[in-house]
């Protein structure tokens, strides 16, 4: 049977007090909502986003409605009944706030409807506040959910509370979407009346739990930086099982897309950007900032080394302090220790670049690439000067601004020449001395003391 997640997306967020939607706020690198669409991906087979004016092309590839009057939650679901015409599987009800919902859950979700008509999501939260109880019978089906502010004090005592999500057959839950009313000071349609309709049918409502790490929305900025906490300690969990070690785990920052190979070692205070991939045996010192990269089997980085878009560590390569690669391919071997920034680069295998080397790759119209064969050397405090290349085992003195290419095996000197003068140093520092006294009311303390 064919399952459709419908994906509520359109809220402001008003309580975020910003421009960006709610539901595209990032966690993990990636907005909230392709967090959800992920999950449901895994689980459903197709995917409708309710979305607001102001952010269609936040749902594709999926199909999409668009919701111009935020009349709720109610609303928004019933909004994709015109692409369900005809469907007779299983739909779900989701929120775009709830991002941290695992395919685990969502299967458990759909594997209810074998013995009941309408599933709902339920928490056992450690502060229940003001969420919904969701109230059972004897038999465990649900009988009716209350909200905080219309239930007794018996009622409050229930500790399984309503977490939104809804899921059942679209021949009756279509009706009951469009049999709800606005009946609220808000003028608003709940879709967690939902529930209430169902029951007076005569239909089975049962609840399956799940964890409140999962289910808690996000509505401000603290609700954002306690899911971003929740979904970091999942990532950390599965790069140690996957066979990493991080020295200290609590420190160190991944993206929703990170990929870690076995034994890869990584220091403290970490950050991986979307778009990294490390192979196996790589150590990552602390304090370095890796994005849109790849470091290749072996390879060592940092500590405080900076890894931009389209850079290719090769394997057993050396990237050291205070290095910046941008756009760089750096080949096996190859080694930049400290102080150097090498942006749209091709580094030869076991070259070895000094520090302070740059490369000058930007003219201020155009970028432009340096070439630098394998086995050269690269002296300190050097300017490559783009478009350039330096053959394979070519050594580059230091100093040097370099214009031209350099062919293979060739030394490079491109430096003023220096010239010493016999006796200038003393001199110099005499006449310095003997003009002191003009300047002394310059420099002068209290009385006369400088």
């Amino acid at each position: 049977m064919e399952r459709v997640a419908i994906i509520l997306a359109a809220g402001l967020g008003t309580r975020m007090r910003s421009r960006l939607p709610k539901a595209l706020h990032p966690l993990a690198g990636r907005p909230m909502l392709a967090h959800l669409g992920a999950a449901a991906g895994a689980v459903f087979d197709r995917q409708i986003t309710v979305v607001g004016p102001e952010m269609p092309e936040a749902a594709r590839p999926h199909p999409f409605v668009v919701q111009t009057e935020r009349l709720g939650t109610g609303h928004a679901a019933r909004m994709a009944a015109p692409l369900l015409t005809g469907f007779a599987g299983d739909v779900a009800v989701l929120y775009a706030d709830n991002p941290l919902i695992t395919p685990e859950t969502l299967r458990a979700l759909v594997a209810a409807r074998a013995d009941a008509d309408l599933v709902l999501l339920a928490m056992r939260p450690a502060d229940p506040a003001r969420y919904g109880r969701v109230l059972t019978n004897a038999a465990g089906a649900v009988t009716r959910i209350v909200e905080f502010a219309d239930a007794s004090a018996e009622e409050r005592a229930v500790g399984l509370c309503n977490a939104g999500v809804i899921c059942g057959p679209w021949p009756r839950l279509g009706p009951w979407l469009a049999a709800l009313r606005n009946a609220t000071a808000k003028g608003e349609y709940y879709l967690g009346d939902v529930v209430a309709l169902a029951v007076a049918e005569g239909a089975r409502v049962v609840a399956v739990e799940a964890p409140e790490a999962e289910l808690r929305g996000i509505n401000n900025r603290a609700e954002l930086a306690a899911a971003e906490a929740e979904l970091q300690a999942r990532l950390r969990a599965l790069a140690m099982a996957g066979g990493a070690t991080l020295i200290q785990p609590d420190s160190v920052v991944f993206s929703h897309d990170t990929r870690l190979g076995q034994d890869v070692v990584v220091g403290p205070n970490v950050v991986f950007a979307p778009g990294v991939v490390i192979e196996d045996g790589v150590e990552i010192r602390a304090f370095s900032h890796l994005e849109g990269c790849t470091v290749r089997t072996g390879a060592i980085i940092g500590p405080f080394a900076r890894l931009r878009p389209g850079t290719i560590v090769g394997a057993g390569a050396h990237v050291g302090n205070f290095v910046e690669l941008k756009a760089a391919v750096m080949g096996d071997g190859a080694k930049a220790n400290h102080l150097s920034y090498l942006g749209d680069a091709t580094i030869g295998a076991g070259a070895n670049i000094g520090a302070g080397t740059i490369t000058c790759n930007y003219d201020g119209v155009a970028k432009h690439r340096t070439e630098i064969g394998a086995g050269a050397f690269i002296g300190s405090d050097t300017a490559l000067v783009a478009p350039v290349r330096v053959g394979a085992r070519a050594l580059v003195a230091a100093g040097s601004v370099v214009v031209a290419d350099v062919p293979d095996d060739a030394m490079a000197i491109a430096r003023g020449r220096q010239v010493n003068k016999p006796g200038r140093g003393v001199r110099r520092r005499d006449e310095a001395g003997a003009q002191a006294p003009k300047n002394l009311d310059r420099v002068a303390g209290p009385e006369g003391q400088t």
